[in-house]
């Protein structure tokens, strides 16, 4: 029986393809997701609390490492195989490059249920692999196009996004306060974490439907992508967690992450940096294909590939 949280998902994606007048206020929409990746964030920051060590730093720079390396392995199929122009191929290289702060509470709630041993360092993934693949998409796309611009800049929009700045500063918090100066505030965060996750896909899946109805055939090479990427893409998870022997919770969490595609902090990134790149595009293969691949039927796979190898 699929986990609760789906079923939100599935009732967003059929409210949205029966055209109903569901629709959570955008005003309500910013506080979930504010909320939820403060959570994110902040649980994060609970389990590193006492636990952060120098043996931490291979392991770092390795996400690191993967954060630079997709969009280098992305850009060249999809500018080729998919046949998009410089400017979105390096745009949809970046989404899927960086993560989903959407799937990695599913993937965590996924977890947690299954009782898998998940390592306390494991939300700063989320991080790691956020920054990198903004930077080196655009990078890629003014070597394509011999343009030019501030790097300062575009560090600035990277490291001041909101999904960013609420996860690391929620880790910081966490990490800082520890289990005892938080109690205050975990019956919120913490307690309510699935309720949050429950109500953040309940609008994702109307989201997604409006990116299916009527069905976009004319991006069928696109759609192709995104659905077939991410089992590549989460291989490419499952091997390196193997390689740094990390316990399963937090390989299959990173697999899944690195099998997702961002739609909060990628596209506020690349429409400043990128003009000429088609967010919507990339929003379509992020949230209208890869986002309910993985969220309905993918967490799942990558779990029985990761028991496989």
């Amino acid at each position: 029986m699929p986990d609760i949280v789906i079923m939100f998902f599935l009732l967003g994606v059929l409210a949205g393809l029966a055209k109903s007048d569901l629709k959570v206020p955008q005003a309500a929409y910013d506080t979930l997701s504010i909320l939820l990746m403060l959570t994110l964030g902040l649980k994060g920051g609970l389990a590193l609390h006492g636990q952060l060590h120098w043996n931490l730093v291979p392991e770092v720079i390795t996400v690191i490492l993967l954060g630079v390396a997709i969009p280098l392995l992305l850009y060249p199929i999809l500018r080729n195989l998919i046949q998009l122009n410089a400017a979105n191929a390096a745009s949809i290289a970046a989404h899927y490059g960086s993560a989903s702060a959407g799937t990695f509470a599913v993937a965590l709630a996924y977890a947690e249920a299954n009782h898998l041993v998940i390592s306390p360092q494991t939300t700063l993934y989320l991080v790691l692999l956020e920054l990198p693949a903004i930077v080196v998409a655009i990078l890629l796309h003014r070597k394509a196009t011999n343009s030019s611009g501030s790097m300062a800049g575009i560090w600035h929009e990277a490291l001041t996004s909101r999904g960013v700045v609420l996860l690391a500063g929620g880790v910081v918090i966490g990490y800082y306060c520890g289990p005892e100066g938080s109690k205050d505030v975990a019956p919120l965060f913490i307690g309510a974490f699935k309720a949050l996750l429950a109500l953040f896909l309940l609008e994702m899946g109307r989201c997604a439907s409006q990116y299916l109805s009527p069905f976009p055939i004319q991006h069928w090479r696109l759609m192709a992508f995104g659905l077939v990427a991410p089992f590549a893409l989460a291989l490419v998870g499952i091997v390196t967690g193997i390689v740094l022997d990390l316990p399963e919770g937090t390989t299959l969490i990173l697999a899944s992450l690195t099998a997702s595609a961002s739609y909060i902090a990628a596209p506020a990134a690349i429409r400043a940096a990128i003009k000429d790149a088609d967010v919507g595009l990339a929003i379509f293969a992020a949230l209208g294909v890869t986002f309910p691949l993985n969220v309905l039927v993918g967490i799942p796979i990558y779990y029985e590939m990761m028991q496989w190898i």
